[in-house]
């Protein structure tokens, strides 16, 4: 008796169920998935002889329909853990979805927040310990354009008041040193001076009342809490305040290169794509600069 695509599709929702334990929900999404792509191949199609590319080039007309990229993830996730099963099975000797890859997206860039509504975010009234701590925070976000992590990891050594700059631990440990602005390091020493009032765990900049390093939820529920209380048209969040501080900062030097360092990238191109930078800026930063591009003065 030959078995069938449904035959294998009740097999593997008990497999998700008993044996990887996974949710309800999950177990529907990755059914609905699969489903969808059997469609799309010839009838009859045994599951048994799939081979990679015939899954890739599914995956590739997904893509070509407009699927989502997040329901694109959905469906390599279940195609990889269907040949996973099979495999585990003994009906298949090797997962042909397991190097299976999504199309590349066009990710869509953060808009950044114009610096009019950065300084009116910034202008939170009152002297609560509180109040002064989340100040300092997006000021500092906005100052020297550190990831959630990086601010999020900052000890009272790593301040330098004297030299106005912070030393930031960002991706793989890498250290570097970036400026602080003048309203920045004012409202850091507003806070500072609460935070000597309070039993702290750590050498932690940012706290909670009790004394606990802050978490990195904790600093965006309070950023975006701001950001609505202050009539900020769009969410704030770190990420924003983040490539605003690089936008601006562009648009003002126009030194591609040194809002590289700032942000910690290691690639140019990261920076260009996280700055909207197009082509011919690009191409004019490098005829500008490269011995062997500059044009002919005469």
């Amino acid at each position: 008796m030959t078995t069938t695509f449904d035959d294998y599709l009740q097999q593997f929702s008990q497999y998700l169920s008993v044996e990887k334990q996974l949710s309800a929900c999950t177990l529907r999404n990755y059914r609905a998935e699969l489903i969808r792509i059997n469609k799309l191949l010839p009838e009859a199609t045994d599951w048994l002889t799939v081979d990679r590319d015939r899954l890739q080039a599914v995956i590739a007309k997904l893509h070509r329909q407009g699927l989502s990229p997040r329901s694109l993830s959905l469906s390599l996730s279940a195609l990889k853990q269907f040949g996973e099963f099979l495999l585990r099975r003994n009906l298949i000797s090797t997962n042909p979805a397991k190097t299976l890859r999504a199309p590349k997206q066009n990710k869509p860039l953060p808009k950044n927040i114009d610096s009019d509504a950065l300084s009116h975010l910034m202008e939170l009234e009152g002297n609560e310990p509180l109040i002064l701590r989340d100040k300092a925070i997006m000021e500092l976000f906005y100052s020297s354009g550190l990831r959630l992590a990086e601010l999020a990891a900052l000890n009272l050594t790593d301040i330098d008041k004297n030299d106005h700059q912070v030393k930031v631990t960002g991706k793989g440990d890498k250290q570097r040193l970036v400026p602080i602005g003048r309203m920045a390091l004012s409202a850091l020493d507003d806070w500072l001076k609460c935070r000597q009032q309070i039993n702290c765990n750590d050498d932690a900049i940012f706290t909670t009342l009790k004394g606990n390093r802050l978490s990195h939820r904790s600093i965006q529920v309070r950023i975006n809490k701001h950001g609505q209380q202050q009539g900020i048209d769009v969410r704030v969040h770190p990420h924003k305040l983040r490539h605003s501080f690089a936008t601006h900062m562009l648009e003002s030097s126009g030194d591609l290169r040194a809002v590289q360092e700032l942000l910690g990238h290691a690639n140019l191109s990261t920076t260009q794509i996280y700055t909207s930078l197009d082509f011919q800026h690009l191409a004019n930063v490098y005829d500008g600069a490269h011995p062997r591009a500059k044009k002919d003065k005469s």
